[in-house]
């Protein structure tokens, strides 16, 4: 008999949309896939009226989970509520710890405010470096994975691997050090190698300045960084090849010559991976020692609490966590 795969998602905002698309989307995975425990994190109030009008096919059974874990202060849904950002954050907390300790094989995220934990008093970017600190890892890398959805006929991987995260536009080419480019090549690299079961990623690079720097007339930083960058990485025997112009770059029809893009920035990245994938994109933090991954949209608020929320985006972060989480255990 097979080992199930035990997966914990975290129900993130509770005022959002974050419980419902982790239920039903919990719900619809485990239907299709028999292998595979589910537990929620959240309080159980959240999840009630679900369980309610919700009738769970036998072959589900206990296969599905709702760990509570008290909200500090009332939730209304669609209403933010800063002092809940504690709940928010032991969510997160309770599952870094037991992906460390072994009791899940791997954890999903649902979507969180990060304004509201400011607002709290708790400096907190989001979660790729929430995850970082607390797992005491020097560099980690977000990439997200979906397949194109306006060219059907090029449904490729889509993959989008970032140099610099969460930082203000003026503070990205400081944080854009050789080391940075070439720490996010190699995690790229390993990852896809190890956990996607690719033997040999092709990957190519953006440079951050219009048309690649135009020969330095435009920036400095592809000469003096990103070009000695990939030529280290392709010392080491990597695939790697930029730095291109990011406006030419992302064509889908290049999608089966390649494993994924490296680019200099968030929006850089980020805007041509939406816009191809949105709704199904996942969102997963590379080089961390457990496995993570989130969907790849907002707490959406107006729509909190009406049942309107779409749960692909949920249903493909949840595959992708099994899917690597089932080729971590065979490699071990």
């Amino acid at each position: 008999m097979t080992t199930p795969i035990h997966l914990v998602i975290t129900s993130g905002e509770p005022a959002g949309i974050g419980p419902e698309v982790s239920f039903f989307g919990a719900l619809e995975f485990l239907r299709l896939v028999p292998e595979v425990n589910i537990t929620i994190l959240g309080d159980q109030s959240l999840f009630t009226e679900f369980q309610m009008e919700t009738t769970i096919d036998p072959l589900i059974g206990n296969r599905l989970r709702i760990q509570h874990i008290p909200l500090v202060d009332q939730n209304i849904a669609g209403t933010l509520n800063a002092k809940n950002a504690p709940y928010v954050l032991k969510l997160l907390d309770s599952a870094i710890d037991a992906c460390i300790a072994g009791d899940f094989n791997a954890m999903v995220t649902a979507p969180l405010q990060k304004s509201i934990i400011n607002d709290f008093g708790i400096e907190f970017t989001g979660h790729t470096e929430y995850l970082a600190e607390k797992t005491h890892t020097k560099r980690v890398v977000m990439m997200l994975c979906g397949k194109n959805s306006i060219a059907p006929n090029q449904a490729e991987n889509f993959r989008v691997a970032l140099v610099t995260t969460h930082l203000p536009l003026r503070e990205v080419p400081d944080a854009m050090t050789f080391e940075a480019v070439v720490e996010t090549i190699q995690i790229v690299h390993q990852t896809l190698k190890d956990q996607f079961g690719i033997p040999q990623p092709t990957l190519k690079v953006t440079g951050l300045n219009p048309h690649a720097g135009e020969g330095g007339h435009l920036g400095m930083e592809e000469i003096d960084i990103i070009q000695p960058a990939i030529e280290h990485a392709k010392s080491l025997a990597m695939d790697v090849s930029g730095p291109y112009p990011a406006d030419t770059l992302f064509d889908l029809s290049q999608l089966p010559k390649l494993d994924a893009f490296i680019a200099m920035y968030h929006d850089q990245g980020l805007a041509p991976f939406k816009l191809a994938c949105f709704g199904q994109g996942v969102n997963v933090t590379l080089g961390l020692p457990i496995i993570r991954t989130s969907v790849d949209h907002g707490t959406a608020l107006l729509i909190a609490g009406k049942r309107q929320a779409e749960i692909g985006s949920m249903i493909s972060a949840i595959e992708l966590a099994f899917e690597l989480a089932k080729n971590g255990t065979s490699n071990t």
